[in-house]
């Protein structure tokens, strides 16, 4: 029996010079073959927040922009709020703090590396072709249904101005709003002690808001234009599913709300490709990976949007994961305002373990295009770390690429995005830059 090598053999190393997002992309040259006619490629990473991530993402962006013509950059941010960084990166006039603290869901904005990278977009879209922003996630941390509900409620008011909608739908959403991740807990907790009977009151006029945007359909696109009906839509199918997901969430079922959550933004993409030519889309790799995804608490793996992206898509549908060594990650302290901690080296035999040894520097691997040697090492790798958890995987059906960042860090903090942001997240980052 033989045992399958501990690290990948030269030929499957391709360094990184630099994750620098400025720097000339000659050395991302050898990605064209891999690239082709794919319509969207999809780039992960193992954990939020990471400056490292989101300097790679803009790279590839910016590669993938200046070399193939891509023409979005989709992101797992909330679908609706992004809406205000599309129009900012187009030359909107809005300050650049609100754009990222509430244009950005879940933190996402909160990072001085991202607001590079938007303005990097503002800049391009200035001079060229414009590139488009889209958010493709549920919206608002995953746990309130207000910003994606008064999208349907604003249009309704101007659609159907004659049979105005009951304001007690929005009253039971607002009892358990969330203004950011920080108050993700609070929200969960107020929407647990709705009496049952309000929670099912609220699924059923959700799902009668439905019914009528979709049965009012010619005389709103009328009224309203073909636009604003689209985001109309997009913006009720995402208040369905969150309620769906918050009462997953209630009872206790996490798969299932990780289900509905993934199955709603592979549908988030799926509109973004009815609109636009080629996407660069980015997200955690739990997401975006063609292979179900085991989640701390839930009772089984859960079918992921690149699955579902995959079987519709087939080929055009390319998978960028990475894996990382050493540094600093998002930790299970983060409600606790740690945020932070340190990142160990990875577990022997897991995939992280295996590109570690590759390289010491940052580095591209194509699993298509392995040795058999190697695709042995790759296939005994049957972990990926997912921030400080692991979950089984099988890289060579989950991804197409693997890139490789020996070291990570947080993110900068961006000055403006903290100062538009709600009073929680700007007295828990206080505190942690305290520490």
């Amino acid at each position: 029996m033989t045992t399958a090598p501990d690290r990948l053999g030269d030929q499957a190393v391709v360094p990184l010079r630099t994750l620098d997002p400025d720097a000339p992309l000659d050395d991302l040259a050898h990605l064209d073959r891999a690239i082709g006619d794919a319509r969207v490629v999809a780039i992960g990473e193992s954990a939020h927040y990471n400056a490292e991530s989101y300097r790679l993402r803009h790279r590839l962006l910016r590669y993938l922009v200046e070399r193939h013509g891509f023409t979005t950059y989709a992101m797992e941010t909330g679908a609706c709020e992004a809406w205000l960084v599309d129009d900012w990166v187009r030359g909107g006039a809005q300050p650049v703090g609100r754009v990222l603290a509430e244009g950005l869901t879940s933190l996402m904005g909160s990072w001085t590396q991202m607001r590079e990278h938007l303005e990097w977009m503002r800049r391009h879209n200035a001079a060229s072709t414009p590139v488009g922003f889209y958010g493709i996630d549920l919206g608002c941390a995953n746990a309130s249904l207000l910003p994606a509900l008064d999208v349907v409620l604003d249009h309704l008011a101007r659609a159907e101005p004659e049979s105005p909608v009951s304001p007690a739908l929005r009253a039971t959403a607002a009892t358990f709003p969330a203004t950011s991740a920080f108050a993700i807990p609070q929200a969960l907790a107020a929407y647990g002690q709705l009496p049952v009977e309000r929670r099912d009151a609220l699924t059923a006029g959700l799902a009668e808001l439905a019914a009528r945007l979709r049965a009012g359909s010619l005389d709103h696109v009328r009224r309203t234009g073909a636009e604003d009906y689209e985001r109309a839509l997009r913006a009720m199918a995402n208040t369905v599913t969150l309620d769906v997901v918050l009462r997953g969430m209630a009872r206790g079922d996490l798969r299932s709300a990780a289900l509905h959550r993934d199955t709603t933004i592979a549908e988030t993409v799926e509109w973004v490709l009815g609109r636009e030519r080629r996407v660069v889309l980015a997200a955690h790799n739990g997401h975006i990976q063609r292979q179900p995804v085991t989640m701390p608490g839930a009772a089984a793996p859960v079918t992921t949007m690149g699955m579902r992206l995959a079987d519709r898509l087939g080929r055009d549908y390319l998978v960028i994961g990475t894996t990382t060594a050493t540094g600093r990650t998002l930790g299970p302290g983060f409600f606790a305002g740690e945020l932070f901690e340190r990142l160990p080296p990875p577990e022997p035999g897991s995939l992280d373990a295996l590109m570690a040894a590759s390289h010491d520097g940052p580095f591209i691997t194509d699993l298509r295009t392995l040795s058999s040697r190697d695709a042995e090492a790759v296939r005994a790798a049957s972990r990926q770390r997912y921030g400080t958890y692991y979950a089984e995987v099988d890289p060579l059906d989950a991804y197409d690429l693997l890139v490789h960042l020996p070291y990570v860090t947080e993110a900068t903090p961006d000055p403006d995005a903290l100062t538009a942001s709600p009073e929680e997240v700007r007295a828990a980052f206080a505190a942690w830059q305290a520490r």
